[in-house]
């Protein structure tokens, strides 16, 4: 079993950095995308990123009229953001942990870590940012929670805290302008742990609910849908764990959630599957419908069957529906955050702003930035933005300084950005 992993890593390993491959085609982006026939691969062209640290002087580049800043440095895998509503910023310090070599999946992953430094033994905390006089500058800085287990989303709904850990909802008791709690959490919703192990948490608008972000344990169910139970998923609790139900189905790996003000619809950003092709399948983002079915496993982007999953399940395509905007296969878009503060020109208010964490299996890397995409009447209107760029310094020798991940908009109306690979979280305001 493990010379037939290595020797298919090493045929995969031919069509990588050497394979320039072409960019991404202006139809893979959009509310509706040109989707090409599909390629099936035995593993995915891997083309890894080399990552090299930010240089004293450095930043990302942003637009002109925005200047970019160092708001915290230091971190370990900084990951995800949340604003408290006092202005305190929480950063969740999580990161992925090496799997077992029992498949050729995790061979790969293994690998792809090592080289990226996107793994390692994850830090498992959150670490409070104040800035007390308002200058753009924390100048507080505390470890607010440890002894978690891959956190990731984070809420304060109600006078409770809670976080999204990889294997649950964990509650808090929480006491407004508290740096640090040292009380004992309640777990009050167990969750499968796997390969896509990140869990975000949003309330609903009212309050009244808890939607929760899970991915699916596979690309394509390859172990059996029964391994898929609450998976490729977002479930919705009452804020005590109790009540769950699938809110919508069929979203392989859904992370960024927000809610659109004016149609109060919630929002996602979804990763899709690997395997047919660089230009297959593309990530998107979409407002979510109460009781959708979006595809997973059986079919992409609507009812486009892939013809790799068996038992095909004509019923279960039949069902399915196309999500609203397409992101561009394989950049692993992972944050989303609605714009609905004032600091920013006209033109990004109400729009949303996707962090693309970008590509390792493609023959010309993708993502690697932040991208902006306006909105009129409630749906996206116009083709993405570069916003931040230059976490890619060489696209010939994959040379990466960064890649974002979540992405939150601070109390001042700043956009607050959680580089994992440069340990950096990254402030944008204007000029």
């Amino acid at each position: 079993m493990k010379a037939r992993i290595l020797a298919a890593l090493a045929a995969s390993l031919s069509l990588t950095a050497c394979d320039q491959g072409h960019p991404p085609p202006k139809s893979n982006f959009g509310a509706k995308p040109e989707l090409p026939a599909p390629a099936p691969q035995t593993i995915p062209t891997m083309n890894v990123n080399s990552v090299q640290p930010w240089p004293a002087n450095a930043a990302p580049t942003p637009p002109a009229g925005f200047t970019v800043t160092r708001y915290a440095t230091g971190l370990d895998h900084p990951r995800w953001i949340y604003v408290l509503p006092n202005g305190d910023v929480l950063v969740a310090e999580t990161s992925s942990e090496p799997p077992p070599l029992n498949s050729i999946e995790n061979v790969v992953e293994r690998w792809l870590d090592s080289k990226s430094h996107a793994a390692g033994t994850s830090a498992n905390e959150i670490i409070l940012l104040r800035d007390t006089n308002g200058d753009g500058k924390p100048d507080v800085r505390t470890v607010f929670l440890k002894g978690l287990n891959q956190p990731f989303g984070m809420l304060l709904l109600n006078g409770s805290f809670y976080v999204g850990n990889t294997d649950g909802v964990v509650r808090y008791p929480y006491k407004d302008g508290e740096t640090q709690i040292t009380e004992p959490g309640k777990k009050i919703l167990d969750l499968p742990t796997g390969h896509h192990w990140t869990r975000n948490i949003v309330a609903g608008e009212d309050g009244k609910k808890i939607y929760v972000a899970v991915g699916s344990d596979t690309n394509i169910a390859e172990k059996g849908m029964s391994f898929e139970k609450r998976r490729a998923d977002i479930l919705e609790i009452n804020p005590d764990g109790a009540g769950e139900r699938v809110y919508a189905s069929g979203l392989r790996n859904p992370n960024g959630m927000g809610w659109e003000k004016n149609t109060h619809v919630l929002w996602v950003a979804v990763n899709e599957r690997d395997q047919l092709g660089d230009d297959l399948v593309p990530d998107y983002m979409t407002g979510v419908k109460d009781g959708a079915f979006y595809g997973w496993p059986w079919s992409y982007w609507g009812q486009h069957v892939d013809s790799r999953v068996q038992p095909q399940n004509p019923a279960m395509v039949a069902k399915a529906i196309a999500p609203d905007y397409a992101l561009g296969a394989h950049t692993a878009s992972l944050g989303l955050t609605f714009y609905k503060a004032s600091a920013f020109p006209a033109h990004y208010q109400g729009g949303v702003f996707i962090g693309q964490h970008g590509s390792w299996n493609r023959a010309q890397l993708t993502g690697y930035k932040v991208v902006y995409v306006p909105f009129a009447d409630g749906k996206p209107n116009g083709a993405p933005e570069d916003f931040l760029t230059g976490f890619l310094t060489d696209i010939k020798s994959g040379v990466a300084h960064g890649r974002p991940v979540g992405v939150a908009v601070d109390k001042s109306g700043a956009l607050l950005v959680a580089d994992d690979v440069g340990n950096i979280v990254w402030r944008v305001s204007p000029k």
